[in-house]
C-alpha cells in the first residue's frame, strides 16, 4: 500500500507549529481526504485543544462552570463544489466538544480566510476560547456573534495550496 501525502497537509502541520508555539497544543489532530470518493470529494483536517487541561478528567474531577471541560474542535474543509449545497473552496469551523468528542453543537464557521495564516487561527482561537466569537444561536446559517470581520490574513502560500487542492480534486473526480 502506498502513502500519499494529502494537498493540505503541509497547511495543516503549519497550523498545528503555530497553536503549539502560541502554547495552544493540540490534544490531536488528523488529515483525511473524504470517504465518498470520486462522489463528493473533499479535503479535511480536524484539530482538538484542550484549552483547560481536563480532557483526561472524570467528569467528577472537574470543577462546576469549567469552561471547555471536553475541549474545542478546529476543522477545515475544502470542497471542489461538485457537491450540492457546497460552495468550492476552503473554511473553518470551530465547535466545543461533550463527553466521547460529540460536538456541542453544530460547527459554526470560524471568521478567517479559508487558507487563514496560521497566526490568524491562533487568534481567532484565543477569541474563541475568550468567548468573544460564539456560535449566535438565532443563525439559521451556522452564524457567530463577532463584529470584528474576518480575523488575521491569509496564508502565504495559499496559492501554492490552492492550486495543490484544485489538481487533487481534479484528479478524484476523474477517478
Amino acid at each position: 500500500m502506498t502513502t500519499r501525502t494529502l494537498p493540505h497537509a503541509p497547511y495543516i502541520e503549519a497550523v498545528i507549529d503555530t497553536l503549539t508555539a502560541a502554547g495552544l497544543t493540540p490534544a490531536e489532530h488528523w488529515t483525511s481526504d473524504g470517504e465518498t470518493k470520486g462522489m463528493y470529494c473533499h479535503l479535511n483536517a480536524v484539530i482538538t485543544l484542550d484549552p483547560s487541561n481536563t480532557r483526561e478528567l472524570d467528569d467528577g474531577e472537574i470543577a462546576a462552570g469549567t469552561p471547555w471541560r471536553n475541549g474545542l474542535i478546529l476543522s477545515w474543509e475544502w470542497h471542489t463544489g461538485a457537491e450540492e449545497g457546497w460552495e468550492k473552496g476552503p473554511f473553518w469551523e470551530f465547535a466545543a466538544l461533550k463527553e466521547h468528542d460529540v460536538c456541542q453543537y453544530p460547527p459554526v464557521q470560524l471568521p478567517v480566510y479559508g487558507y487563514a495564516s496560521p497566526a490568524a487561527i491562533v487568534d481567532a482561537a484565543r477569541k474563541v476560547i475568550a468567548r468573544e466569537i460564539t456560535p449566535d444561536p438565532y443563525s439559521s446559517s451556522g452564524g457567530v456573534r463577532w463584529s470584528g470581520g474576518l480575523v488575521g490574513d491569509t496564508w502565504e502560500r495559499h496559492a501554492e495550496l490552492d492550486a495543490a487542492c484544485e489538481t487533487w480534486g481534479n484528479d478524484e473526480a476523474s477517478e
